[in-house]
């Protein structure tokens, strides 16, 4: 999701699972007018559940603006049989870094 879709993302109210980890935060003062106008623009929502959502698309959108790196190593061909490199950039240490903490995460409830 990202940022500008966030309004219509608290209209609708719709709910994930929630990690029991923390991380505490002090913002500039810009940045914490934003978030009291925000809080004020939708009286319905908490501080807790602005910043979750603030974090989730910011995170979205830094993960989709990664930038594809070109490998050596074909992976597959396109509709018009030319060739699809992999991509050696950030995105997919991000990806497999991403899933491992993930699996680590489900694995701490259980």
């Amino acid at each position: 999701m990202k940022a500008s879709e966030l309004i219509n993302h608290w209209e609708a109210e719709y709910g994930e699972q929630i990690s029991a980890e923390s991380y505490p935060i002090q913002l500039n003062h810009k940045d914490s007018a934003r978030v009291e106008a925000l809080l004020e623009m939708f009286p319905g929502l908490t501080k807790e559940r602005l910043m979750r959502d603030l974090v989730h698309a910011a995170l979205n959108d830094l993960a989709s603006g990664f930038p594809y790196v070109q490998g050596d190593k074909v992976i597959a061909q396109d509709e018009e049989g030319f060739p699809m490199y992999e991509d050696v950039g950030p995105t997919p240490e991000f990806l497999a870094l991403t899933r491992k903490h993930l699996q680590k995460i489900n694995a701490d409830k259980h």
